[in-house]
């Protein structure tokens, strides 16, 4: 969570849903929102299916995420400078469960209360809870962090934020509300993804990794505008919060895509998705080699690539409530 495309936008329903120890299977829930990972670009909708469809693409690459990340989010959740294993989580904007799961591994005692603005990714959290075997130590809350009151979340020992923070209208509102809900000596862990990993290989011989990075540049000056927290340092702001500083650290993030159809999956979907967010930016010379590479069947797909090589950084803040 930590992190795969994904829309800007704050989380916009608040009614709570079931909990996670419910019949394993669900219908397709509608949902207007998007919950939070490491990419970029945005998909802005015109019909209820095609909320639907959008959101069902985004739970992939949420997915592929945690798959080609999962080593990375381990190491953070065994980074964490904790007093004691914690009994109880919150995972705020958890998506499909990257950073759940990570947790639920890592602390093979506690329960996760897992919290999202998108029904379709909770419902898909929960089917993995169930495929998993670990239903009962999750609870799934849908809610929108930027209204003033939140559900009821319990009495949380460790509140993790993977990606989700920058989203928010109000973020200074919602660290006092998670200081509110931890105990003297509870942790708060932020997690952010210094933007969408990059795929292409630096020196490409077409020049395609420039290609890549003139999409991520267009797309860095459409957040710089539109997601201002995006990019932000967490430290300050959680002191202002009340927080006490507890840790601070910088994962690098190297994944060599060889042979990793995972890989291959994650840069397709991704690349798609941020195409879809700086298109008017680019010139037709610079669409017409994206194209190229997002044709999942053509000679140049990113698919037929064994040069690729996930890169990105992996940064968390860590904080205490101490009174």
């Amino acid at each position: 969570m930590a992190h795969a495309p994904h829309d800007h936008r704050p989380p916009h329903t608040d009614a709570p849903t079931g909990t996670g120890t419910d019949a394993c299977t669900h219908g397709h829930a509608p949902t207007d929102a998007h919950a939070h990972t490491g990419t970029d670009a945005h998909a802005h909708t015109g019909t209820h299916a095609h909320d639907l469809a959008a959101d069902a693409h985004q739970a992939d690459i949420l997915d592929l995420d945690a798959d080609v990340l999962a080593d990375h989010i381990a190491a953070v959740t065994a980074w964490l400078p904790l007093t004691a294993p914690p009994r109880h989580i919150v995972d705020l904007g958890c998506g499909t469960g990257a950073g759940t799961f990570a947790l639920l591994d890592r602390f093979p005692e506690a329960r996760v209360t897992a919290v999202d603005s998108s029904c379709h990714h909770l419902q898909r959290l929960r089917e993995k809870a169930c495929a998993r075997g670990v239903e009962g130590r999750v609870r799934t809350v849908q809610a929108d962090l930027d209204e003033p009151v939140w559900p009821e979340l319990g009495a949380p020992d460790l509140i993790w934020a993977s990606a989700s923070m920058h989203h928010l209208a109000a973020p200074d509102r919602a660290l006092r509300t998670v200081y509110d809900l931890l105990p003297p000596d509870g942790l708060f862990a932020v997690v952010e993804l210094a933007g969408f990993p990059r795929f292409l290989p630096p020196g490409d011989p077409d020049g395609l990794d420039l290609l890549e990075e003139r999409c991520h540049t267009a797309s860095d000056r459409w957040h710089a505008d539109h997601v201002p927290h995006r990019g932000a340092d967490w430290g300050p702001m959680l002191t202002a919060a009340g927080f006490t500083p507890a840790g601070e650290r910088a994962f690098a993030v190297r994944v060599e895509g060889s042979g990793d159809g995972a890989v291959g999956a994650y840069a397709l979907g991704g690349l798609r998705r941020l195409r879809a967010g700086v298109a008017e930016a680019l010139g037709p010379e610079d669409l017409a080699a994206l194209d190229r590479l997002l044709d999942a069947d053509g000679p140049g797909s990113l698919l037929r690539r064994d040069d690729l090589v996930v890169r990105t950084e992996r940064t968390v803040w860590a904080a205490r409530r101490t009174r």
